[in-house]
């Protein structure tokens, strides 16, 4: 499947290649060039190393090409890619090509993994404001109570941060409903409480009712994704971007959970007093359930 004109993301890429050709240098136009007429899954699964070394150039090299096309850096190429890819490929088809793709030498797999979730961690980093993150912040901390909202391939983030934010002595629960069942959750909530809700891509009906119910109590909600900013951002708090996976090669919750643990120990650094002690408590509740069983 070579990149064509059919898809969003190889339009872009295509187009970008044309408009900014005369500011390319010798370099980055090789490693253009290479974009232009590789396969989609072999981007998908290229790291930046890889991409260089089939360009005849470095890592460093693609970086800055893509840069100057006016990507974010590769995995926002393969963002773009992987929209137009994996709705037009069976995700069978996807996973074979994926084994494929890595073989089966036990090296290749182990630093495909690395430096994906590397390249993961890195765009996540980028994308997200230090403004919006002091805007979650904030609303978390004066919230009574935060209901951490995760589905599917989402929960592992919002039962993540549920959990630890009881364990620093805030008030916390995890939502995972669906449907009618998520109204008794959403009747819970109340003036004063907060929503982080984990959604990476799909524009679901939960999302919206969760957001309307929140403002109609006078919550605040923080949105954890990777595409859905622009669409909510007008009834958010803040929008933490955690960039999904474009390959399926690391876990989707990657980035999510590393979000929840900047929330965490900001929220943590503002009370410490507050933190401490309930790390106190947890621990001689611990110790307690640990002490051998009496003989009667």
């Amino acid at each position: 499947m070579e990149i064509s004109e059919d898809g969003t993301g190889a339009t872009r890429l295509r187009a970008a290649i044309r408009d900014h050709w005369d500011e390319l240098s010798t370099s980055e136009r090789a490693v253009a060039q290479h974009l232009a007429s590789a396969q989609v899954e072999q981007l998908l699964f290229a790291s930046a190393q890889e991409l260089g070394t089939a360009s005849s150039t470095s890592n460093a090299t693609v970086v800055r090409a893509l840069q100057r096309l006016g990507y974010a850096g590769l995995p926002a190429l393969k963002r773009e890619l992987a929209s137009d890819f994996t709705s037009a490929v069976a995700p069978e088809v996807r996973l074979k090509q994926r084994i494929a793709h890595v073989g089966r030498d036990l090296a290749s797999i182990w630093t495909d993994v690395f430096d994906e979730a590397r390249e993961r961690i890195d765009h996540t980093q980028r994308l997200t404001e230090p403004d919006a993150l002091k805007r979650a912040v904030t609303a978390l901390a004066g919230a009574h109570e935060v209901f951490c909202y995760g589905i599917a391939a989402s929960e592992p983030g919002a039962r993540h941060l549920a959990l630890a934010l009881g364990r620093i002595g805030r008030r916390a629960r995890f939502v995972s409903e669906t449907g009618f069942a998520l109204a008794d959750q959403l009747l819970a909530l109340r003036q004063g409480d907060a929503v982080v809700i984990f959604q990476p891509g799909r524009q679901l009906v939960e999302l919206t009712v969760m957001m309307e119910r929140a403002r109609a109590v006078g919550a605040k909600v923080v949105l954890v994704t990777d595409e859905l900013g622009e669409s909510y951002e007008d009834l958010v708090e803040a929008v933490l971007t955690a960039p999904h996976t474009p390959t399926g090669i690391t876990a989707e919750s990657l980035t999510g959970l590393l979000v929840a643990d900047a929330l965490l120990l900001a929220l943590a650094t503002l009370d410490e007093s507050r933190a401490v002690d309930s790390s106190h408590q947890l621990t001689a509740l611990r110790e307690q359930l640990l002490r051998p069983k009496r003989r009667g």
